[in-house]
């Protein structure tokens, strides 16, 4: 292979399971993929996307590969992905073994013994990807076999394994040459419809969130105090500008990063350098206790029009002690003050079907994010991904049953909190969240009475939650199913009604309802 140009394929597995099989969705932009790609073809490779955006049949799977007439296959791994990578690993492996297959991603990162166990697969990236592959393919390029590459644990022939140091991590990330956009599909993506592009600016979290796999990713570096990093605010202009140039139908920016407002000195220089060289609405993730009013005006300055933030569970101390977020319900409402008074939507982040919580701990998020009274909430449900401290939490408390389904929706088996009441509460936690806002919205006597009432009537063990939660869900996937399609179909009605809702939700909470209503 010495003379030979080679080819690394990127499988992207894009789907969840639950729509496996549905063909008529978009895929999403990954930064860390197109960030591989940049460096590996500024090295002189070739990458191609296989971007799976349902699972294939072993057939279609097969002919798809050949066509990209690979010498090297690289999985993508989240953990709710591996069940289908571990198909098509050992599809490689009855069909194409001399292609070597490595996995990189989240999953290998956190469990690299397990990924490196599947059949097929010859090796797995432990950390960052993009010099460990290349490194690896000019290897290959030289009629080399090295096994001694940093971030590479390598699985011999023979079975034997092979672990080497992980490689430190980049600590000055205008280092990189900016993402390969050109591999993806970019006009035909989810956001692009939207006319929406998505960013990152950044790589890691200042924070260890025991729900979250960062606090273990960072332990993985030896030079982990350097974990958090972000583009300097000129070269991250830069990356806008040129992403601008590509695609001039972009009219919105999604910031993906962690913590938009991580560093403080970092955005203060950036944010000016926004409002005059790119200025486009856009939204981002923040978090309660790093934000203040003047920080919320410069976003608004900005064109920020939407902020999504974690909120998670409504009770402090339960919040502290099981999820290590020491942040007060009185700023967080605090905060929420600001972003209406700046007219910036926000969108919570909740969990729901945490270890030890109950359907009562439960009802105070509910109606912590009645109180914020903010534009729209996400209830999710808790998902135990490996090596993080909630999942040890987990295990220690018993909840974890090794029979559950990886792919079922609720994966704690916990005796004060069923799993039919923990699906009955993400399903419904809009529905109620507008039930105790009416209520709040009552004279403080009145409202006091009917939130006692509102409590008991759903926490009574004769309540139909179950029953409920059947009727939420079939709603739900009809409403998915119609936005998804309209999406796809007639993009611009899509954003016009989108901003039609926004408008009316606006004009609800400057009149709220009465709680009798």
């Amino acid at each position: 292979m010495a003379d030979k140009k080679l080819t690394m394929l990127l499988i992207y597995p894009d789907f969840l399971e639950e729509e496996m099989f549905n063909r008529n969705k978009l895929g999403n932009y990954s930064e860390g993929l197109a960030s591989i790609s940049a460096v590996l073809k500024q090295g002189g490779h070739d990458v191609q996307l296989y971007h799976e955006l349902y699972m294939p049949e072993k057939e279609e799977f097969l002919n798809k590969v050949k066509s990209f007439k690979p010498d090297i296959i690289g999985f993508t791994a989240r953990t709710t992905a591996i069940p289908f990578i571990t198909e098509m690993a050992g599809w490689l492996d009855d069909n194409l073994p001399d292609i070597p297959v490595t996995i990189g991603g989240y999953h290998a990162i956190l469990v690299p013994d397990e990924c490196l166990a599947i059949r097929g697969v010859d090796m797995v990236c432990v950390g960052e990807g993009e010099y460990p592959l290349l490194e690896l393919m000019d290897s290959m390029r030289n009629g080399e076999k090295r096994t001694d590459i940093q971030s590479i644990n390598f699985k011999l022939p023979d079975g034997e394994i092979i672990k080497n140091p992980v490689r430190p991590l980049i600590e000055d990330l205008d280092e990189l040459p900016f993402p390969d956009f050109d591999l993806f599909d970019y006009e035909n993506l989810d956001r692009s419809k939207n006319f929406t592009a998505m960013v990152m600016l950044s790589r890691g979290c200042l924070f260890s969130c025991t729900y979250c796999g960062n606090s273990q990713f960072r332990n993985i570096y030896p030079n982990k105090q350097k974990y958090c990093r972000f583009r300097s605010p000129q070269k991250a202009i830069e990356l806008l500008e040129l992403l601008l140039s590509k695609y001039p139908f972009i009219k919105y920016i999604e910031f993906r990063d962690a913590i938009f407002n991580m560093y403080k000195d970092w955005f203060y220089e950036f944010m000016p350098m926004y409002i005059e060289k790119i200025h486009l609405p856009f939204n981002c993730n923040l978090r309660f206790d790093v934000l203040d009013e003047e920080m919320i005006k410069m976003l608004k300055d900005g064109g920020c029009y939407m902020i999504d933030i974690g909120l998670e569970n409504g009770n402090e101390e339960f919040r502290k002690k099981y999820l290590h977020r020491n942040m007060k319900n009185d700023h967080m409402i605090q905060v929420a003050k600001w972003f209406r008074k700046y007219k910036i939507t926000a969108l919570t982040y909740n969990i729901v079907g945490l270890p030890y919580e109950t359907l009562e701990l439960s009802l105070e998020t509910v109606k912590l994010n009645a109180k914020l009274d903010v534009d729209k909430v996400i209830p999710n449900i808790f998902y135990p991904y490996p090596m993080t401290i909630l999942k040890k939490t987990a295990e220690e408390g018993g909840f974890i049953d090794p029979k559950v389904d990886p792919n079922d929706p609720v994966q704690l088996r916990m005796p004060q909190y069923p799993k039919y009441d923990i699906l009955y509460m993400a399903y419904n936690f809009n529905k109620l969240v507008k039930k105790y806002k009416e209520i709040y919205a009552l004279p403080p006597e009145e409202a006091k009475i009917k939130e006692a009432k509102l409590d008991k009537k759903i926490t009574s063990k004769s309540y139909p939650r179950k029953f409920l939660y059947k009727t939420a869900k079939a709603k739900e996937d009809a409403f998915v199913f119609a936005k998804r399609t309209l999406k796809k179909v007639s993009p611009k009605m899509y954003i016009y009604l989108k901003n039609r809702t926004m408008k009316e939700v606006k004009a609800v909470d400057k009149n709220p309802v009465s709680g009798d209503k």
